[in-house]
């Protein structure tokens, strides 16, 4: 199963639609009872410059030969952000339907620059898998190694594994921002199978990862701040930044920071010395 571009692009373009008021781009609302929320393609037509069998034939996925000019002019009707904008036009264009990507592996290198840091890191490949870590990432999130390699993943993690719920102070932002990514992800890759097949176990048995998909929300993985509850060495406030590889752009290199003598910093010292004292862990 591959990702269906035409029916991606049309539940994107609706979901954008729904989120403008007339109001809000210069319509007057005469207060009749609106079947839909939001914009009608009609007036998005028009504030687009475009005619409305035009609009309908990009919406219904009709064909993927428009003009950058209609594309840049629904952009901007849609009030798309950077990233919408590059995700709407990525849908809107044709696909080659190249072979399903190969197995993704880390540089030895790699590796070494985790095992090297001071600070808990690792390396998220396509469909947020996790890829290689060092110590402190396992002793801060789980021990990856102790997984099978299937259950290695992050959305998989934090939507079927009950102890993910605890280590977020807010799980449901953590779950939002997975799926956002993964929703990203997908568009990027379109013809790899194993995101196919994630976002179909997570579709059937995750109510929660189902109703945060239909929102079709984007988020890219950069940088950021997420607040951990660990179970030994209490509340971190760590932030991140994302480092993606240059020559395999579906591979990031996630390192947390911590801000100087600040409580985190000592609780992140606290995890260091107890994984230290730990029985090994196998980083990769």
């Amino acid at each position: 199963m591959t990702l269906d571009r035409r029916a991606e692009l049309g539940e994107f373009l609706r979901s954008r639609r729904a989120r403008l008021r007339p109001e809000e781009v210069g319509l007057i609302d005469h207060g009749a009872r609106r079947r839909v929320p939001g914009l009608r393609r009609e007036e998005l037509a028009m504030l687009a410059g475009v005619s409305v069998d035009h609009y309908v034939r990009l919406e219904q996925g009709r064909t993927l030969h428009f003009s950058e000019s209609v594309l840049d002019a629904v952009s901007r009707a849609l009030r798309l952000n950077p990233v919408e904008r590059e995700h709407f036009y990525r849908l809107a264009r044709p696909w080659s339907g190249e072979e399903p990507p190969a197995e993704q592996e880390v540089r030895p290198g790699l590796r070494r620059l985790l095992d090297s840091s001071d600070v808990p890191a690792y390396i998220v490949g396509r469909g947020t898998n996790v890829l290689a870590w060092n110590r402190l990432a396992a002793a801060l999130i789980t021990d990856f190694s102790a997984l099978p390699p299937r259950d290695r993943n992050l959305a998989r993690l934090v939507f079927l594994d009950e102890g993910m719920r605890e280590l977020y102070e807010d799980w449901t932002a953590k779950a939002a921002d997975v799926v956002a990514y993964l929703r990203l992800d997908s568009a990027r890759n379109p013809g790899d199978p194993g995101i196919a097949a994630l976002i179909d176990e997570l579709l059937t048995e995750s109510a929660e990862f189902r109703e945060l998909w239909e929102r079709h929300e984007l988020k890219d993985k950069t940088h950021g701040h997420y607040i951990y509850l660990h179970p030994v060495v209490g509340r971190i406030d760590l932030g991140f930044e994302t480092l993606r590889l240059p020559d395999d752009p579906d591979q990031a290199l996630i390192a947390h920071t911590v801000e100087a003598d600040s409580p985190s910093a000592t609780a992140l010292s606290l995890l260091a010395a107890w994984e230290a004292e730990s029985p090994p862990r196998q980083s990769i």
